[in-house]
């Protein structure tokens, strides 16, 4: 079949220019509407100034002087993807021990790089929850200026964490009176640490809970901050109009978030019947990270990995599995989350072969990284679906993702506000 390929330079001038056509026309083999579960036919796609103006089908365009028509003959439209839980700071590859001598402004060179290939991989929006210095935050903004490119970000400024918990850095000696930014202890300096990082431009806010995978010593399931801490802390974002995501393995931490109000629990390894009923009253989202563990217990001996921190992954991952499964068939709501860093960025979406592995359809996988994610954001009106009045954010795939999910791990075409960046 005859197809159009658009080349354009990754220089920002030339993909300024791409928003100088009055109307951007893309048509396709076929469409997703991620809302019905519908395959839709010879799709055509109207956008102007970065925004889906109309959804057709089986129609040519009329194309004035200016007009572009990109056509994706053999290919399938599907709403740009989000994930909800990354660190683009963080490099896997890298030990940790070799990270602690890292600045922050290498940190955030490193955040607008791997910001760039998960655009390129089709995620047009990202979550992103924790980074050292501000650095993702400023990422961000050099991204909304057209500085550098990526996706759309909602960053979280330095995770929230209780003094030698799992978002403190306990690896190296007292003698260094090392503590992490994020680090604070009692409900009014929790509240204190929310304002200051709304103070410096994060745009979401992101606590621990319990412990985790990859600190050090700390216990995976354990809760770290009391009831009255998530509750301020929860409180304080919302006063100010952020979601909250808790960082939570453990059954108490998860519970205990839910109850103070967090808009998504990250990770939810140890889950039961009364934490899923809690999430389901609430309303809450669960962000499970089901991939990553693959990764870590593969490569992370050669990646640096510590022994403690193989260990809690080897505790945590078939349990978080059959956690997930046990939440899809009890229906609590769920998102995308990869927690990538622990594994590659730009391989986000290997994560959904797996959600459908552990007890999703591919139409709920696909709707985690749209529709779903959209409403945890409040951003349900513009973003997750290709539809008349939503920001132009499409990507094109080979094949059909509602009968083989892993298509999405092969992404041919990315645009994001109407601008083509593959």
């Amino acid at each position: 079949m005859k197809k159009t390929v658009l080349a354009i330079s990754l220089g920002l001038a030339c993909l300024a220019s791409v928003n100088t056509y009055a109307t951007t026309y893309v048509s396709a083999k076929a469409m997703v509407d991620v809302n019905s579960g519908k395959l839709i036919k010879s799709p055509l796609i109207s956008i102007e100034n970065g925004q889906i103006t109309a959804v057709q089908t089986n129609t040519q365009p009329s194309l004035k002087d200016g007009d572009k028509h990109i056509q994706l003959l053999d290919l399938t439209l599907v709403p740009g993807l989000m994930d909800m839980h990354v660190h683009l700071t963080s490099d896997p590859t890298v030990p940790r021990s070799a990270r602690i001598g890292q600045s922050v402004p290498r940190k955030a060179i490193k955040a607008a790089h791997f910001a760039e290939k998960t655009l390129y991989a089709g995620f047009t929006s990202l979550r992103n929850l924790g980074a050292e210095g501000y650095s993702v935050i400023a990422v961000r903004d050099g991204i909304n200026e057209g500085d550098i490119v990526g996706p759309r970000i909602w960053a979280a400024g330095p995770s929230l964490g209780v003094t030698g918990g799992h978002c403190d850095n306990n690896r190296l000696p007292p003698e260094m009176k090392y503590t992490a930014e994020g680090v604070a202890d009692g409900p009014w300096s929790a509240r204190a640490k929310v304002r200051e990082n709304i103070k410096y431009g994060a745009n979401a806010i992101k606590f621990c809970a319990t412990g985790g995978v990859f600190s050090k010593g700390t216990k995976v399931g354990i809760q770290q901050y009391t009831q009255d801490e998530m509750n301020a802390i929860v409180d304080e974002a919302h006063l100010r109009g952020l979601t909250v995501a808790a960082h939570a393995h453990g059954t108490s931490g998860i519970k205990a978030a839910i109850v103070a109000g967090v808009d998504s629990v990250e990770h939810v390894s140890f889950v039961d019947d009364e934490a899923i009923k809690l999430a389901k009253k609430h309303g809450t989202w669960f962000s499970m990270d089901i991939y990553n563990t693959e990764y870590t217990l593969t490569f992370g001996e050669q990646n640096g990995v510590d022994e403690e921190n193989l260990n809690k992954e080897r505790q945590v991952s078939k349990k978080q599995r059959e956690s997930f499964s046990r939440a899809v068939k009890a229906g609590v709501n769920m998102v995308f989350g990869t927690d990538a860093a622990i594994y590659p960025h730009g391989d986000n979406a290997k994560q959904f072969s797996r959600m459908v592995e552990f007890g999703m359809t591919p139409l709920q996988a696909l709707q985690s990284a749209t529709i779903n994610s959209a409403k945890l954001l409040k951003v349900e009106d513009k973003l997750g679906q290709i539809k008349n009045g939503f920001l132009a954010d499409i990507i094109a795939v080979k094949g059909n993702p509602l009968e083989n999910i892993a298509v999405l791990e092969n992404v041919q075409f990315v645009m994001k506000d109407g601008i083509v960046y593959k």
